[in-house]
């Protein structure tokens, strides 16, 4: 039902201004991501009344432009790959007494430089990470606009070194939405609310790469009596399950939200 809600909000809104909602397969994650999961999620989509310009851009057939982005970052001075596990990084960067860091930056410098070489002859899994303090330095002072909740000044910092890339995943989200936003021409981006921090890093990738910055609308998020949200991770019945139980559409739209009229 949530995921139900986000996309007629953004049905609504683009209907609003007279605009076009377009659909993107993000399908970076190859582990995850299967043709078959694809195929359901449109037919859903479809089934409630939504629809928009084909053919729909997916990720993984648009590598090229994320590597593209990532040898300008890296021609900046701006990337280093980081060689740390998730267990080592947090090994390093905790207090005898206290949590590891949550942002942490320079990971780089935490392996001996000769553990570093080696790994790296040895082809060793690693995260490719933006330098943050040299990138901020860089962009200067950032604003954005969230139509929610008004201008916001860009605060990327709160996730330190943040990674953009790994070995086995050639991109990021936070990278690959802020390429697509521009080279799509989106104007405005609506997303629920638990992703409304991200969109500091990719105000920060905006402007590193010289990118047009679209409006945000990061809406609130569907939850039960008990006050989690209608999504997957916690077993919320899903859309076909609803649609199996006899539910029509227009059920399911006036269940997510009645004010959610798709034109």
């Amino acid at each position: 039902m949530g995921h139900a809600y986000s996309a007629l909000f953004a049905a609504a809104e683009a209907a609003r201004a007279g605009g076009t909602m377009l659909l993107r397969v993000e399908d970076i994650d190859v582990t995850r991501c299967r043709p078959e999961f694809e195929a359901r999620n449109l037919e859903v989509l479809r089934w409630l009344g939504l629809t928009w310009p084909e053919p729909v851009r997916r990720q993984s057939e648009h590598l090229d432009d994320y590597q593209a982005a990532l040898d300008r970052l890296k021609e900046m001075g701006l990337l280093y790959r980081c060689f740390l596990s998730r267990r080592e990084l947090n090994e390093a960067l905790s207090a005898p007494h206290g949590a590891p860091e949550v942002a942490p930056k320079d990971t780089d410098l935490l392996l001996p430089e000769k553990e570093r070489l080696k790994r790296e002859e040895e082809g060793a899994p690693f995260a490719l990470r933006l330098r943050m303090a040299r990138a901020m330095e860089r962009a200067g002072a950032l604003t954005w606009h969230d139509r929610a909740r008004g201008k916001q000044d860009a605060r990327p910092q709160i996730f330190g070194d943040v990674v953009l890339a790994r070995r086995d995943i050639p991109t990021s989200y936070h990278l690959s939405v802020t390429v697509d936003d521009a080279l799509q021409g989106v104007t405005l981006v609506t997303r629920g609310e638990d992703l409304f921090d991200s969109t500091h890093i990719h105000r920060l990738l905006q402007a590193l790469l010289g990118l047009p910055v679209p409006d945000y609308h990061h809406h609130g998020l569907l939850r039960d009596d008990a006050g989690k949200r209608l999504a997957k991770r916690y077993q919320s019945a899903a859309l076909r399950d609803l649609r199996a139980d006899g539910h029509s559409a227009e059920d399911v739209r006036r269940m997510a939200d009645p004010d959610l009229t798709v034109e």
